[in-house]
């Protein structure tokens, strides 16, 4: 077979997926074969991105405070404030021709400026559209003037497989634009050191700091992946990359251009992950799915007929194996749209389809400042919903009272946090602010808390 025959089978494979007939070189002639022109199609843009973040700090005079030198020589030196320039670097992709570019929430966070280089070497300076924590993604927008700009077009992330050849573009510790090969190591990988909340894309192709909001392309020039971290004790690459999937990235981008923000489909349903214990209980042959432990009243999967009990081991036909994997499944499907539930019962199995919807206001927020003599005067609190708890990014099925902020007073000396949500008091369930004021106005020696602070539920008793 030739050279330019090999070359064509590379480069011309299919966009919806890779059915055409995978072969490895057999002779020196075709281990000769290049990427280059994959490089060249793809490598215009991939942008630098340089986030400046001025951060102030003060400067105290070393005689600040002794009594001997203020006497005679008064405040000669008072304090003063002094401000400094924070650099941070990482890498972007152009998704569209107007400019619109997508890197990592790491890398523009809390930054005053953003300033993207072209492999041109143009600089300007970008506009950011909107940023998104929970995925570690952000979009932002240059003017490339009269001129269209160079762009990758989106591949579908399901259709890859481990094995798969990818290219890793991006500006590794600032030296300029690199480009790494390697192949897909895994699909969906959900329990990777320091990550959650979402399915990656993990590749052997080298990504080191500086690479984070690049590129990871497939042969035939399409972004199946952003670039956002890596598995290494000595912060180099050791073969151990993650990317965030083009099918999450597309519906990240297309809402925050459309509404400057990120909303994670709701469909009110609270979840477990399927351990070999409760597999056993259930009589499952296998580990697999989700565990349906609760459901909002007034939620589409309620409507939809899902219950308490039962198990969900695919989303659209796709497998699920822990809650990550199903809420990586929803988030790349748009508000509005359905989904189809496989779902075991005592039954067998069945098909549940569920419409995704924006997450309700419900209850209203109801923001109250308490006061009084009791240990939460001076918190200020509000009714957790399903719409608060996404743009705070915390769990969707999080119910009860939220401590919105904390003044002087009992309850920042009892340790009371901002983000803590209320569960109970003396003994009472909170599940609205009305009834945490109810609770509130009886007098009392000793208080019983209990709230939840990251996970984990904290119990205090203090004195009225």
């Amino acid at each position: 077979m030739t050279f330019l025959r090999y070359l064509v089978l590379f480069l011309v494979l299919p966009a919806a997926g890779f059915a055409t007939e995978q072969v490895v070189p057999r002779d020196v002639a075709e281990l000769q074969l290049s990427y280059a022109p994959v490089v060249r199609a793809v490598s215009p843009a991939v942008v630098n991105i340089y986030a400046r973040r001025i951060v102030a700090s003060r400067f105290q005079s070393p005689f600040a405070g002794d009594p001997f030198f203020e006497q005679f020589f008064g405040r000669v030196f008072p304090d003063m404030s002094r401000e400094r320039i924070e650099n941070s670097l990482g890498s972007g992709v152009i998704v569209s021709a107007d400019g619109v570019i997508v890197t990592n929430h790491h890398v523009v966070q809390d930054a005053d400026e953003v300033v993207v280089v072209l492999a041109d070497r143009r600089e300007m300076v970008a506009e950011l559209i909107g940023s998104d924590e929970s995925s570690d993604l952000a979009v932002m927008r240059i003017d490339g003037g009269d001129r269209p700009l160079p762009f990758i077009e989106f591949g579908d992330s399901d259709q890859i497989e481990v094995g798969d050849i990818v290219l890793a573009v991006g500006n590794p510790f600032g030296v300029g634009q690199t480009v790494t090969s390697g192949i897909v190591s895994a699909q969906t990988r959900t329990r990777a050191a320091g990550l959650s909340g979402a399915a990656f894309i993990q590749t052997d192709a080298a990504i080191n700091p500086g690479n984070s909001g690049g590129a990871l392309v497939t042969l035939d020039g399409r972004l199946i992946g952003v670039n956002t971290a890596i598995i290494s004790r000595g912060g180099g690459s050791i073969g151990i990359g993650f990317a965030i999937p083009a099918n999450l990235v597309r519906i990240v981008v297309a809402e925050m251009v459309a509404g400057g923000r990120a909303v994670r489909p709701w469909v009110g349903i609270s979840l477990q992950s399927v351990t070999a214990d409760i597999a056993q209980s259930l009589g499952l042959e296998r580990p697999i799915g989700v565990l349906v432990k609760g459901l909002h009243p007034s939620g589409p999967a309620r409507a939809a007929g899902l219950r308490v009990g039962d198990v969900l081991v695919a989303v659209d036909g796709r497998d699920i194996f822990d809650r990550d994997g199903f809420d990586f499944r929803l988030r790349t499907r748009g508000i509005g749209d359905k989904a189809v539930f496989g779902v075991l019962d005592g039954g067998g199995r069945r098909d549940v389809s569920v419409v995704l919807i924006r997450p309700p206001q419900d209850p209203p927020a109801d923001v109250r400042r308490l006061t009084g003599r009791h240990p939460f005067a001076g918190a200020t609190v509000a009714n957790l919903s399903p719409a608060l708890a996404d743009e705070l990014g915390l769990a969707r099925d999080a119910m009860g009272v939220l401590v919105l902020k904390i003044e002087h007073g009992p309850a920042a000396r009892i340790g009371l946090r901002v983000g803590d949500v209320v569960l109970t008091v003396a003994g009472v369930d909170i599940d609205l602010t009305e009834t945490l004021a109810e609770v509130l106005g009886r007098a009392r020696n000793e208080w019983t808390v209990a709230i939840r602070r990251k996970g984990e539920v904290l119990r205090v008793t203090v004195s009225g």
